[in-house]
C-alpha cells in the first residue's frame, strides 16, 4: 500500500472513533506512552498559544523547550490541524 493510501486508511480509522474511551484504546496500540504524553504536551501548547499565552507564559506554563513551542506556533499560524480543531472543540463546548 502506497504512503497516500496508508494515511487514508489511518484517517478513516479515526474518523470511525465513536468514544474518548475507542480513541484511548486506538492511541495506546498505536504509539508509545512517550509519544501519547508529545503529541498530548503539543495540544497543550496549541491551546496556550491559540488563546494568546506568550512563549514565555506557555515556555513556564508546561516546561516545553522554545524549539517545541516554535514549532508549534508555526504550525498554528501555517498549518490548519491544530487551529480547526481547537476552534471546534470550542464550538462544541468540549475545550474551554
Amino acid at each position: 500500500m502506497e504512503a497516500n493510501a496508508k494515511r487514508k486508511v489511518l484517517a478513516q480509522a479515526i474518523l470511525a472513533l465513536e468514544s474518548e474511551e475507542d480513541c484511548n484504546l486506538l492511541l495506546e496500540d498505536l504509539c508509545t506512552i512517550k509519544e501519547i504524553e508529545d503529541m498530548a504536551h503539543r495540544f497543550e501548547i496549541a491551546y496556550l498559544l491559540s488563546q494568546g499565552k506568550t512563549f514565555i507564559d506557555v515556555e513556564k506554563l508546561t516546561g516545553a523547550s522554545s524549539a517545541t513551542i516554535s514549532r508549534v506556533n508555526r504550525c498554528l499560524k501555517h498549518g490548519k490541524g491544530y487551529r480547526n480543531i481547537i476552534e471546534k472543540m470550542k464550538k462544541d463546548h468540549t475545550l474551554e
